[in-house]
């Protein structure tokens, strides 16, 4: 890849397999994953609990544990593939080229140190050389960014809300202007009203630094609200991706449709559908389409053989057997 393409695209995924192993076999988490971020993109992924989302956000961010590891792909970043860096590089390219906003903030920042203090630590880690006047400003105009009071920063974490934790995390990652923002489900223990301020001071500070961003989660209300593309996971593996409107408005896969026929209608009055039976066992996952067992529409073929990517429209693509060579031609993401 040439650094120009690096530049307009910063993020690519290509076939990523993450596999969790244990005593009775691997389990696979994430299993021949492609997806590409081009700059100032914003990707949802979202699926139900199991289905690989947080799992993918580690990979990327190689902070994956054992047993986990990541049996085959590539995760380039601007360029170079991070599976190639040693552990020192990798941690260099943490915060600076890559960055996450956490599940929970609470957790996520250390209870007995300042705000500031937190802020500046990441800076001085990767070798940024200030004067303390100069950190200070710096750290002010984070928090300016993230719609906090400068005071914050001689705060600990237990004086503030979980929504004002929350923009400190989103302060911290983009603290040295990051090509891309991975935010793993940054909403989930926050209220309603908190929920939709966190996701737009998110946007904001994306559209600011020119990022690419993903974010993680199963609320497809918040993701129509940020994302400008969406990818549907279920069993490890990406069963439809495109433009948001697109997805909303007119479903490819049964699983996507299902999941948006779930979501209340304050338009219109309708009976809400849920998704029959239970995520697959991904240590056994069933022959075939993995989700045969609970889709409406499955064939005898689904059962028989995975399906192949297909590109239906101009940048949608769905691995479904409803769809032949007449609806589109088969493509690896």
């Amino acid at each position: 890849m040439t650094t120009a393409t690096a530049v307009q695209t910063p993020l690519a995924v290509k076939d990523l397999k993450v596999y969790y192993h244990t005593r009775r076999g691997p389990v696979k988490a994430v299993d021949g994953v492609s997806f590409e971020l081009a700059r100032g993109e914003r990707l949802g992924l979202v699926g139900e609990s199991g289905s690989g989302k947080s799992t993918i956000a580690l990979a990327l961010m190689m902070a994956h544990k054992e047993p986990a590891r990541i049996e085959a792909g590539s995760i380039l970043l601007n360029g170079s593939n991070l599976l190639d860096d040693n552990d020192e590089q990798v941690r260099l390219r943490r915060l600076s080229e890559i960055a996450m906003v956490p599940q929970g903030a609470l957790n996520s920042l250390n209870p007995v140190m300042r705000i500031r203090d937190q802020v500046i630590d990441g800076l001085k880690d990767h070798n940024v050389r200030m004067s303390d006047g100069e950190f200070s400003q710096r750290v002010a105009e984070l928090l300016d960014s993230v719609g906090l009071d400068r005071d914050v920063a001689s705060r600990f974490p237990h004086e503030l809300s979980g929504g004002m934790k929350q923009r400190v995390a989103i302060a911290i990652a983009i603290s040295m202007n990051p090509s891309v923002i991975i935010a793993d489900e940054p909403t989930s223990a926050l209220d309603v009203v908190v929920q939709k301020q966190v996701v737009q001071t998110l946007r904001e500070v994306q559209e600011r630094i020119g990022a690419a961003a993903i974010m993680i989660g199963h609320d497809m209300g918040l993701m129509a609200q940020f994302a400008s593309r969406i990818g549907i996971m279920y069993g490890g593996k990406i069963a439809e991706i495109g433009p948001v409107s697109d997805i909303f408005n007119n479903p490819k896969h049964p699983y996507t449709r299902l999941l948006i026929s779930s979501l209340p209608d304050t338009r219109s009055k309708r009976r809400l559908e849920g998704i029959p039976g239970l995520p697959p066992s991904l240590l056994r996952p069933p022959p075939g389409c993995i989700f045969h067992t609970r889709c409406p529409e499955a064939m005898e073929i689904c059962s028989q053989e995975i399906p192949p990517t297909r590109e239906l429209d101009a940048n949608r693509y769905a691995a479904c057997h409803l769809y032949g060579d007449d609806d589109g031609k088969v493509v690896e993401l």
